[in-house]
């Protein structure tokens, strides 16, 4: 728990944060216009230097504005390219400059056989006649009937070719599932930030809820293989509960079996969807964070009711994944290439993911706390620092090096910041200058304490 005197520290923080961000989207402060130096700013809100400067830093990594080496902080002209209809992503100039990303969690060249995949896409690329058409609309019937093998036997799924649905990405398939459960008018995600399957849901007209127990709610979305960032997994009694609960209420779930691949430490847990006997439970999965995010693979396994609606209309839908790749993943799977993917990419990820760690505990020594993810790619690292979470991440960016910021917690109190890394995107020979660099703000940021406190 933060104790008050914490979280009226971080409230300035973010209290700057905010007037100024204000300020700049109104126009009140324009382009060019150069903000206070740390040190009149930190006499001007009455903090210390290294709070205003963290707020400064984060208004610098989200675009607001702009540090000129041996000058000062200005203004960018953000507010007038958001006026002109120019979408302004958040991070926009920093990710570019990032260097060491530890925020992302995307694939580790080493973990997949390119040399072994082009083979398969030439062959399937010489099958003339099957590319001068059309793919079906629900997916390659064969594609359908190698994954349904494959998902009763890897992930206890029970289903029938008829009841697979194949798309370019899950958000895909959310446009075709939609209008089949329109009349459930209330939608609720277990996961508050997964904004492109929200985005579909109200595209559709559905109100969204983060509390599934709501009157009304018809639809819970839930990732039980992954329930938090670093990767909880919704144990075999609580996903019975929730099927109990579902079905006296009347909800469908959503089981979008997120990352399941990579449980390292524990057998795979049973899916929703076989604990339901294949009733009540729509499945999602997809090969992307597996084999490549390039491969836009994804596959929906509809209820045997949702079948017979989603029958009636799946002519009005053109098929969005390439049809050369669904006939190449399906030799592929057929050969046993996707089991070795899988025991490949366990292997590196377990690998890099013990290197960080050493990685961590060779700069900090006791002075970290590391536990490593159920998703075996992410650690998460308690650091004992001044600095909030969110302040340390903006710092970081700052540096060209990402991380997730979790939250603060407290042992014998003292503040302890707490961080996600992600070992995929990064290099092993990276993380001894990263955690340097870690190391570095950290300090800044215990120094900056002890300064303030009189220490």
């Amino acid at each position: 728990m933060q104790t008050e005197l914490e979280n009226e520290k971080m409230h300035r923080y973010l209290r700057v944060y905010n007037y100024y961000k204000e300020l700049i989207l109104d126009e009140k402060l324009p382009a060019g216009t150069k903000l206070p130096s740390i040190r009149k700013g930190a006499v001007q809100f009455q903090m210390s230097r290294t709070t205003l400067e963290s707020a400064y830093l984060l208004l610098a990594a989200e675009g607001y504005i702009i540090s000129r080496p041996q000058s000062g902080y200005y203004v960018t002209d953000i507010a007038g390219k958001r006026k002109a209809g120019q979408e302004v992503p958040v991070f926009r100039k920093v990710k570019q400059d990032i260097r060491y990303d530890f925020a992302s969690s995307g694939v580790d060249k080493e973990s997949f056989r390119f040399e072994l995949w082009r083979r398969y896409m030439k062959s399937a690329l010489r099958q003339d006649e099957r590319l001068l058409s059309y793919g079906e609309p629900q997916g390659e019937y064969e594609f359908r009937e190698v994954l349904c093998s494959y998902l009763r036997e890897k992930r206890n799924v029970i289903c029938t070719p008829r009841q697979v649905v194949i798309g370019a990405g899950v958000q895909s398939l959310l446009h075709v599932l939609c209008p089949l459960v329109k009349e459930r008018r209330k939608a609720a995600f277990y996961n508050p930030d997964f904004f492109q399957g929200k985005a579909v849901f109200e595209d559709f007209g559905f109100e969204i809820e983060e509390d599934y127990r709501k009157p009304g709610v018809g639809i819970y979305y839930v990732t039980p293989s992954q329930m938090t960032k670093w990767g909880e997994v919704m144990q075999v009694p609580d996903r019975l509960e929730l099927i109990r609960y579902a079905d006296e209420k009347g909800i469908l779930l959503i089981e979008d079996d997120y990352n399941n691949e990579f449980r390292y430490f524990q057998k795979p847990t049973p899916s929703l969807q076989g604990l339901a006997g294949g009733g009540q439970v729509v499945y999602l999965g997809t090969f992307s964070k597996l084999l490549l995010p390039s491969i836009r693979m994804s596959f929906m396994v509809l209820t045997p009711e949702l079948l017979a609606e989603y029958e009636k209309r799946k002519n009005f839908y053109n098929q969005t994944a390439s049809k050369a790749e669904q006939i190449a993943l399906t030799q592929f799977i057929r050969d046993g290439h996707l089991d070795s993917q899988i025991r490949k990419s366990r292997k590196t990820y377990m690998t890099k993911a013990k290197a960080l760690e050493d990685a961590i505990y060779r700069t900090f020594g006791k002075a970290a706390k590391v536990l490593q993810g159920e998703a075996g790619f992410t650690i998460l690292v308690t650091l004992k620092t001044e600095l909030h979470a969110a302040e340390l991440a903006a710092r970081l960016r700052c540096r060209q090096m990402a991380v997730t910021p979790i939250g603060e917690t407290q042992e014998r109190g003292e503040n302890r910041a707490v961080i996600m890394l992600s070992c995929a995107n990064v290099g092993v020979e990276d993380y001894g200058r990263a955690m340097e660099i870690l190391w570095e703000e950290v300090q800044q940021g215990r120094d900056a304490g002890r300064s303030v406190n009189g220490r």
